[in-house]
């Protein structure tokens, strides 16, 4: 629920009120107990709150502000200590020579001003009321503090997510547009199905995944059949097969991880290779985290070095920005397969 400007004014002003009010029946009651006289209780109190509303709230619209979040402690102990040496002499001369016996016949007046052990106990009772209201003051202001570099944070990790994402495989669409245009001088009868299956991935990086944290892994799965399906215009004899071992119908990852995998299985598994062959196998374990595995073969005499590829790059960021440190990444190089494990966990977001 969002307030206006005046409402949320509103509400500020109804809370200064409730702690004013608040606290000045604790004392009234405390005090009013302790001397078994609550109508002197009351007035005191009265006096009291007339010198401790001022104070406070220049520590706090003043003093603080100035000294205490620019990290100046000493000018700000000092100011304070002066702030509250006025507020004794205000005191004072109140208790002593404004307010009459007359009015205030049962004021206590056994004890002797500008002494030492008087002036202590003034300040400490004015401290009292200062540290409470500081201490809601600044943890406000903290609170405030943590949700503004929290939001920021957030903000940078999005905007840098958004940006990984929009370097993903931007050849990919050069290149199957430039098989189209040369499937079209064939006057090939692939082309419609090229331009909808094209149509499909577009669509999905452009709007099905637009500031979407996460997406259900079955559309990921299909954005990866549409693809492979485009990239065997490039390659004659490839064989890829896909293997769900669990229900994935619930499953949620982040848009575009998984396919900087694939892409990079084509773009170096082959190279020199005239029989690519790629497997991905996808399975839940224990009801909590997602496996993926991708494989692809390759010749070795191209001297198969590892794949360090923009995409791949990205994915790392992204899963680091993600997932943080809950995900496991695997490269291995096995005879001549090259293979790739990902863990990450399930997520239900949206």
């Amino acid at each position: 629920m969002k307030y206006t400007k005046e409402e949320k004014f509103d509400i500020k002003l109804q809370n200064h009120f409730w702690f004013w009010g608040l606290f000045f029946l604790m004392n009234f009651l405390r005090w009013g107990a302790y001397f078994n006289d609550y109508e002197y209780s009351f007035k005191s109190n009265v006096l009291e709150f007339s010198l401790h509303i001022p104070l406070v709230y220049f520590n706090l619209f003043v003093l603080i502000p100035r000294y205490v979040l620019t990290s100046k402690y000493y000018k700000y102990t000092f100011a304070l200590l002066l702030s509250l040496m006025v507020i004794y002499l205000l005191k004072t001369g109140l208790t002593y020579y404004i307010i009459s016996e007359d009015i205030w016949p049962e004021a206590d007046r056994e004890y002797t001003p500008f002494e030492i052990n008087h002036i202590v106990a003034v300040c400490i009772g004015e401290l009292y009321v200062v540290a409470i209201a500081s201490s809601i003051y600044l943890t406000q202001i903290w609170l405030k503090e943590r949700e503004r570099n929290r939001a920021i944070i957030e903000n940078q990790s999005k905007m840098k997510l958004k940006y990984l994402k929009t370097q993903i495989q931007p050849h990919f669409f050069f290149n199957t547009l430039n098989n189209l245009y040369a499937l079209s001088l064939e006057s090939s009868k692939k082309v419609p199905d090229v331009i909808i299956k094209l149509s499909k991935l577009m669509e999905y990086v452009l709007y099905d995944i637009e500031d979407t944290k996460f997406v259900p892994l079955i559309k990921e799965i299909d954005y990866i059949q549409n693809y492979i399906e485009i990239e065997k215009l490039r390659f004659e004899n490839v064989e890829v097969s896909i293997n769900l071992e669990s229900n994935i119908d619930e499953v949620k990852v982040p848009p575009l991880l998984l396919i900087s995998f694939l892409e990079n299985a084509f773009k170096h598994g082959g190279i020199n290779n005239d029989n690519l062959k790629i497997k991905i196998n996808c399975k839940i374990i224990d009801g909590s985290i997602l496996h993926f595995e991708i494989l692809n073969n390759f010749v070795l005499s191209q001297g198969f070095k590892e794949k360090k590829g923009i995409g791949l790059t990205n994915t790392k960021k992204r899963l680091k920005l993600i997932f943080k440190k809950k995900y496991k990444l695997e490269q291995q190089i096995k005879f001549n397969f090259y293979i790739i494990r990902l863990q990450i966990p399930i997520s239900n977001e949206d």
